[in-house]
């Protein structure tokens, strides 16, 4: 264990694949004590097992659809029965529909917006009392490179607007949190492989542009993106706040 979260309670939403996984894994490794969840309860166990044969401290609810305001209140109170606080929130969880302009629907736009924006707000709302009660804390939420710019090969136009308003709702995050010693900031992963890209990675069509946006020439990993959510919720970031780390192989530097 290299500790640089050492006791800290770290709740991570989406821990059963992915970004999500990766980040329990590896803030388990550095000593936090890591509350997960995740729609897919059998995903969500097989990273609390991964987790606790490795040595690391961590619970899970499971299946836990944080768009309802009751799973958000069970994963808060499990943190708290287990841990007696919160110090940092990781909103990882999202759920997206793509579509282009002259076929998507009003509903799929919704629910987008739910399932990436508003599901942000809810966990953040949820928890935010308990963090002003811990004097202080770190929320970290996951933005995107579609948030500041368009992608040719994505049809975003739900997925854009979701996660520009999680980089913009941050920042008023941070600024409200600030007299609380609450820090806020975003991570905008580019063109990272997990199971909700694996597939449309197989697509010449979507890939070969997308890689052209690569600086670096391949596709982000989700280890690649967990160092810098252990870095926001440690010590070591304590004057980083209302900032984006944009973890897209140089994607929007160009």
């Amino acid at each position: 264990m290299a500790g640089r979260l050492k006791d800290k309670v770290c709740i991570i939403t989406g821990t059963g694949s992915g970004m999500g996984r990766a980040a329990a894994l590896l803030f388990c490794k550095e000593g936090a004590k890591v509350v997960g969840s995740d729609i897919n309860a059998d995903n969500a166990q097989a990273t609390l097992r991964d987790a606790q044969k490795a040595g690391g401290q961590m619970v899970s609810l499971q299946p836990a659809d944080l768009t309802k305001q009751e799973r958000c209140d069970a994963l808060v109170d499990l943190a708290l029965k287990t841990h007696g606080g919160i110090d940092v929130v990781y909103n990882n969880a999202a759920t997206a529909y793509f579509g282009w302009m002259d076929k998507f629907t009003y509903e799929e736009f919704a629910r987008t917006i739910e399932g990436e924006l508003l599901i942000v707000f809810r966990f953040c709302k949820t928890v935010w009392p308990h963090l002003v009660a811990r004097g202080g804390g770190s929320i970290i939420n996951v933005a995107s490179t579609s948030a500041k710019v368009a992608y040719k090969a994505l049809p975003g136009i739900a997925h854009t607007a979701a996660k520009g308003g999680v980089l913009a709702m941050t920042r008023q995050l941070a600024m409200e949190g600030g007299k609380h010693n609450i820090r806020a900031n975003t991570i905008s992963p580019g063109l990272i492989e997990t199971g909700a890209t694996r597939e449309q990675l197989k697509d010449p069509n979507f890939v070969n542009p997308m890689m052209e946006k690569l600086m670096l020439g391949r596709i982000g990993q989700p280890d690649d993106v967990a160092p810098a959510a252990v870095y926001l919720a440690s010590d070591e970031s304590s004057f980083v706040t209302g900032a984006d780390i944009a973890i897209d192989g140089g994607t929007t530097a160009w």
